[in-house]
């Protein structure tokens, strides 16, 4: 493994995370009204004092500076809207539940779109290809907010199967992870077929299947390994897909996650919140995208760390 690479890498995190703090910093200073404008009936001199308490009243300049400061030093500040919180704690506090859900639905994802895809590709042009497909076209059609409230009415509503809503046991995580999932696992299905059907038609595979070995065991040992580099390729967008949906998906179940305060301060223009929690889901996603890169060299030995060599070398 080429640490240089590595390097080049963690770099190119520190300066992508720092764009993405300087625009957050900027487009809520650009925002319409502040994080007090709600209040009503407060005399001036009380606002005056919630301004200097919260530095509001400073120059651009030395916000940004110590905002930066603060995510140097990951000391995100205070909530403005809930008094006596600060954003890490809020962080600490919703970002594990949300992780939870998060890695639920990946599950189900990775699990249910590799198995749909395989089918669909083995069974390629038969009813279990339509099916598999149809299902591909439905997740990828139906928002996941529409298909969490469908999923909400038909198995808790209707059938009383699951909790409607609230975080509490696995049965309050089941809905919401299938709601998340829905998406990817159609795209990942899709993402299957295709590869699957591709190495089926490789020289390799044809003698395998001439040596007497099972389709069963074709795929298992000889398919599936060389068709989900693709789909291990698509795990960091995945984790984006989940973690952004998440927001809409826990308000509606109620789920406290993080992204139920990120909607929540939207709404009453938080700034500290809005700002640290769009940071923070920054670098994970980023940090997800290099651990995706690192797998590939275990999952293909073809791919190496290594700067590529020009023609003329």
């Amino acid at each position: 493994m080429n640490y240089q690479y590595l390097v080049r890498k963690l770099l190119l995190l520190v300066v992508s995370l720092f764009l993405v703090a300087t625009i957050t910093f900027f487009l809520m200073q650009a925002a319409p009204g502040d994080p007090f404008m709600q209040e009503q009936a407060v005399p001036e001199e009380i606002m005056k004092s919630m301004y200097a308490h919260y530095g509001l009243d400073q120059p651009w300049y030395v916000q940004y500076l110590k905002y930066l400061k603060g995510l140097i030093t990951w000391d995100l500040g205070p909530s403005f809207k809930y008094e006596g919180r600060t954003v890490n704690d809020i962080i600490r506090e919703g970002f594990p539940v949300s992780l939870i859900l998060g890695i639920q639905a990946i599950a189900i994802s990775l699990f249910s779109g590799v198995i749909l895809g395989t089918i669909a590709a083995v069974k390629r042009s038969r009813w279990q290809d339509f099916m598999a497909m149809v299902i591909a076209v439905i997740g990828i059609s139906v928002p996941n907010f529409i298909m969490a409230t469908f999923l909400q009415y038909i198995f808790a509503m209707k059938f009383d199967l699951f909790p409607v809503a609230r975080w509490g046991s696995l049965a309050h995580s089941i809905l919401p992870a299938f709601s998340l999932a829905a998406l990817p696992t159609a795209f990942i299905a899709r993402l299957t077929r295709t590869n699957v059907v591709e190495v089926l038609e490789q020289d390799y595979i044809q003698t395998a299947r001439s040596k007497g070995l099972c389709t069963r065991k074709v795929v298992t040992k000889h398919v599936l390994k060389n068709s989900l580099l693709p789909v291990i390729t698509y795990l960091a967008p995945l984790c984006s897909t989940i973690l952004t949906g998440s927001f809409i998906v826990e308000k509606i179940f109620g789920i406290p996650g993080l992204g139920g305060w990120f909607v929540t301060s939207i709404t009453n223009r938080d700034y500290t919140v809005i700002m640290g929690v769009t940071v923070f889901y920054s670098a994970l996603l980023m940090l997800c995208i290099l651990v995706v890169d690192i797998l590939y060299t275990f999952l293909d030995p073809r791919i190496k760390f290594t700067k590529p060599k020009l023609a003329a070398e």
